[in-house]
Order: structure tokens, then sequence, then C-alpha cells
């Protein structure tokens, strides 16, 4: 670790700079909202490929790095005692396999980091010692499965986990993880070697969305136990995907000075998978409440309209929502079902998507529109429908709410309590627009049908939902509660670090 620290260094897996969403808009704004601090991002993404920004970095950025978890740079292709270093090594790996933490992760890092950056992926994923210790890792694990599948699954772990661990440090005062994984997991590294503090921000719960991405990867699992057995008989590379994030998690817990998360149901989650309470805080999304709310109502005469904001990717479960669309069609023939964002994340998705306007005759009324300014469009927005399986606290519903719009959306993550009304909310401001099921495109229609034949009911949602963000979710007062963790942390004494000094 060399230089001069930033303030904040911010771990990033898979979203900003490059991925448009929520997380990332947040990321962005947080940056803007502290003029006066530095920042360093460090960005885990996939592969070396070449990929375009989707944010210009605020000029209080000073720093970019890259963590390839598909591609750990190449190293030396020999180095001294290696076959001592995959015995040693062995014990913690199998460790995080199956239920480890930050024990084991500084033991990880104790052994790799003399070695840097002499050692890389010749020696830790293509070495002949390496294949060694992968064999008897399999013989203690899951000598049962498939043997070519546990090699390509483990093989994605350990690369995944060996270019974090690798990785350059950028020198920080604090260390800013927003999500667990591999983010947390390099949270983690940063506590230990630097002895600077770290802190966690969870928007959704890490494992739970890694989890649902595990249980669609047909090319995991193929040859797994499929039967409809209550009990399930065998550990399997499902388990040992899981249960080594869940170790990843459990590290970054930890090691993290202070957790937070957007609301009440994620704290649940992060004392089931170990996290102390005492660490535990909630600080919710904020948006300008000021600038949306400032969003003119067009009265014109002009069709019925809905908006679908966000990617277009399976999370969000689109089909839902053109689904829903073509059953309010059969009440509002001239409906207007707009998709307002971008298309380029999952382009195979987005013509599966783009088939079932075709096959539904819906061309005339689901309308694509890509990446928009959305304070241009919301003022030609009667409602907005969410269809996502998996959210954490959606700024879209704060969004259109401050502008006065009401949402529709399933019942995740805090899109409730956003909706609907947090236990504690006094006086209780009522609901701001409806929850439905999961994948339920009649629940969707009928909701928005509600608000879109019933004027009187949808300026009453309309008005509560604008009073919910301004009281609760207003940005202002958000920046100034991390504009006080940050100095907090940033400022405390170096604690111990791992190799005995901060680094």
């Amino acid at each position: 670790m060399n230089g001069e620290p930033v303030d904040v260094c911010l771990l990033m897996e898979g979203s900003y700079p490059y991925v448009l969403g929520g997380v990332s808009s947040w990321t962005h704004d947080v940056i803007r909202a502290y003029p006066e601090l530095t920042f360093h991002v460090v960005a885990l993404v996939a592969d070396r490929s070449q990929r375009k920004l989707a944010y210009e970095l605020p000029p209080n950025v000073k720093g970019l790095t890259h963590v390839y978890l598909q591609e750990p740079d190449p190293g030396w292709p020999w180095t001294r005692k290696a076959a001592e270093l995959f015995r040693r090594i062995e014990a913690p790996l199998l460790q995080l396999q199956q239920g480890g933490g930050l024990a084991e992760v500084e033991e990880v890092v104790r052994l790799l980091a003399p070695r840097r950056p002499r050692i890389g992926r010749r020696v830790l994923l293509n070495s002949e010692d390496a294949f060694r210790m992968v064999v008897r890792l399999y013989e203690q694990t899951l000598p049962d499965a498939s043997f070519l599948e546990y090699f390509w699954g483990l093989r994605a772990l350990m690369g995944g986990m060996f270019s974090v661990m690798l990785a350059p440090m950028p020198a920080a005062k604090v260390y800013h993880a927003i999500s667990t994984g591999y983010a947390g997991l390099f949270a983690a590294r940063a506590r230990l070697e630097t002895g600077r503090p770290a802190i966690l921000t969870e928007h959704g719960i890490y494992t739970n969305e890694r989890r649902i991405e595990i249980l669609m990867a047909e090319w995991l699992f193929e040859g797994s136990d499929m039967s409809l057995a209550v009990e399930k008989k065998k550990r399997d590379l499902r388990d040992l995907w899981l249960d080594t994030f869940a170790s990843y998690s459990k590290a970054c817990y930890d090691a993290c000075d202070q957790i937070f998360t957007l609301y009440g149901g994620n704290q649940e989650f992060q004392r089931r998978q170990g996290a102390d309470p005492e660490k535990l805080k909630i600080i919710p999304n904020g948006i300008d409440y000021a600038g949306y709310s400032k969003v003119v109502r067009d009265t014109s005469d002009r069709p019925p309209t809905i908006a679908l904001i966000g990617r277009v990717v399976p999370i969000k479960d689109v089909k839902t929502y053109i689904r829903a669309a073509g059953i309010l069609r059969e009440d509002i023939p001239d409906l207007k079902a707009m998709i307002l964002g971008p298309l380029e994340e999952d382009p195979q998705y987005v013509e599966e998507c783009r088939t079932i306007v075709r096959h539904l005759d819906l061309e005339d009324t689901v309308i694509f529109a890509g990446r928009v300014k959305l304070t241009d469009w919301l003022g030609k927005v009667d409602a907005i429908a969410l269809t996502s399986v998996s959210e954490a606290q959606p700024l879209v519903i704060l969004e259109a709410g401050a502008a006065g719009v009401p949402t529709v959306a399933t019942d995740v993550g805090s899109c409730a309590e956003l909706i609907l009304g947090r236990g504690d909310e006094e006086p209780a401001i009522g609901p701001g627009g409806a929850i439905t099921p999961l994948a339920s495109p009649l629940d969707t229609a009928r909701e928005l049908r509600e608000l879109l034949l019933d004027p009187v009911w949808r300026d009453r949602c309309a008005a509560a939902i604008k009073e919910r963000v301004r009281r609760y979710y207003d940005k202002k007062e958000i920046d100034r509660i991390y504009r006080g963790v940050y100095e907090t942390y940033r400022t405390m004494p170096d604690r111990p670090a791992l190799f005995g000094k901060a680094a």
C-alpha cells in the first residue's frame, strides 16, 4: 500500500462505475455529496474485457482500481516451497467452503501477502501442486460429485478469492464495502492488512441474491439430484458455492466496525448470518426530494400511462409487467406501458421480452424507451409498476413518490414499508399504492387498474407517498448522517494490523 491515503475507498462488485442501477446511482450520489472528501473506487469485475463508463467519475475520485475476479494476474511460473504453501493453505480454504470466517481469511492473507506480486494464477490455479490440493479438497468435501464439475466450480471460486487477495491495496483512511461477497472479502483483507476501519452498507443481502443466481445456474449443477424428495441426501456443488459466500459474509461482518442496511427486514438476515447486533444500524436510501417534487404533472389529454423504471434484466421480472399490461389493455385500450431503463445489460432477455410483446400484440402499448432522464418522464406517468423478484429499497419508488406518482410493487425488500408505511409511522400517512405477490400479472394489472380508473384513489395515494418521502427519505438528511459516519471513522487512529503495524 503506497501513496497518500484517500479519505474513503469504495469497494464495488459488479456495479459502479460500469453498470447503471440503484446501487450505482446511490454510490455516484454519495461521492458527489462530499466534494471535500477524496475517494478511490475498487471495481471488482468479471474479466479484463473493455468496459465503458456508465458514470463520469467526479473530480474527487482520485483513483480507480480493477480486480478481475475470473482472471487473477499470472504471476511467476514458480514459487519457492509451493508444495508447503498448498499444504498450509488447504485447511483455511476447506473451512471457507464449510462455514468459516475471518480467522480463515486472515490465514490466507498471512500465507499469500509475503509472496505478492510474484505469485498468481500460474502457481495458485494452474500448477501441479494446485491440482493435487484440489483433489484432496474434493476427496474431503464432495467425493460423490462429478470431479470435472467440482474442479471447474472450485476453480471459479478460488480464482475470485485469489484475485481479491492479490490485488493492489489502495491507501485509504476508511474502507467502505457496498456489499459482502468479494467486495466484503476485500474489506476484510483491508482491515487485516492496514489496521484502518472498514464499514459495510448492504442494500440487498448478497447471499440471498447469490442464492437466487446459483439456484438458476443450470450449468453449475448438471447431474445433481433433481428428484422431488423432501430431504436432500447429499451435499452438492450448490452447497459449496452457498457456504463459501456465507463464509465471506461472516468474515466481512466480523471485520467491519459498523454494518449499515436500508431497512429492518435486512437486519434479521444479517443476524442469522453471524453479524454482531451491536454493529447494526439502519440508514435508508434518500433522494433529492426538492428536485423530484418540482416535476410538473402533465394534465393534457393523453393516454393513461404506466411505467416500469429499471434495467431490463431477469431479476426485474419485466415479463410479468408486460403480461400485466396485456391484461390491463382489455379495460383501457389506449393504455401506454413504458419501460424506462437501459437495454444493454442482458440482450437475450430483452429479446425475450420483445417476443412476448409481439406475441401479445402489444407493439402499440409497450414501449421500450431505454435510458431516459427520469424527471422528463415522471410528469407523464400516472403510476409505476415494480415487478422485481428481489429488491432492497428501490430508489424508483422514492423518486416517483416525490413527484406524486404512486407505485404498485411486489412484496420484496422494503417495498411494503415504502408504499404502506413503517410500523412506527406516526401519524400514519396511508398507502401510497399497493403491494402484490411475486410473478402475478393478474394482481399487478388489478391494482394498476384501480389507480388508473379511480382518480380520487390515485390522488390519495399520490399525496401519501409524496408526504412519506418528504418526511423520511430526503437525501439531505441521509447525507448528513453519512458525513458523520465518514468523519468518525476516517479520523480514528491506526489500530494494529495483521503484520504488526499499519501498512
